[in-house]
């Protein structure tokens, strides 16, 4: 029997728990101080997942790096392939937190999205409803 220990991520107490596997399948966990810890668990032996954070290239913009993430994790195996993909992607225009630098990236449902608002000189910021010139 292999035991494989995990902090669990899904609250702040960070539960230590064992996990004891035979023939890849999960036998018997302990360490969970509740149910989430026991899904987590499950779900990282079957499919690890991650959101991805990076930042991706600005082109004529004041910023070098525009910073980004998934909307929602995506495989963890597919972590590096997805770095390699993300060294392509460019900005050259105004960006605003939540807008989609890629769709469905990699394929995966998931779209890198930027996290930092960003525009050229001499723009204006987006005005919110209500205020503008009067």
């Amino acid at each position: 029997m292999i035991k494989k220990s995990l902090i669990c991520v899904v609250c702040p107490v960070g539960c230590h728990i064992v996990a004891d596997m035979e023939k890849n399948k999960v036998i018997k966990i302990t360490g969970n101080k509740c149910p989430k810890g026991e899904e987590y668990v499950l779900s990282e032996m079957r499919n690890p997942v991650r959101v991805l954070t990076t930042s991706v290239l600005a082109e004529g913009m004041p910023f070098k790096l525009i910073p980004v993430k998934t909307d929602r994790p995506i495989p963890k195996a597919r972590l590096l392939e997805a770095m390699r993909e993300v060294k392509k992607v460019r900005v050259d225009r105004p960006i605003h937190v939540g807008d989609i630098v890629a769709a469905n990236f990699l394929g995966t449902d998931a779209n890198l999205v930027a996290t930092r608002e960003f525009f050229h000189p001499g723009l204006r910021k987006k005005e919110k409803p209500g205020q503008g010139e009067k």
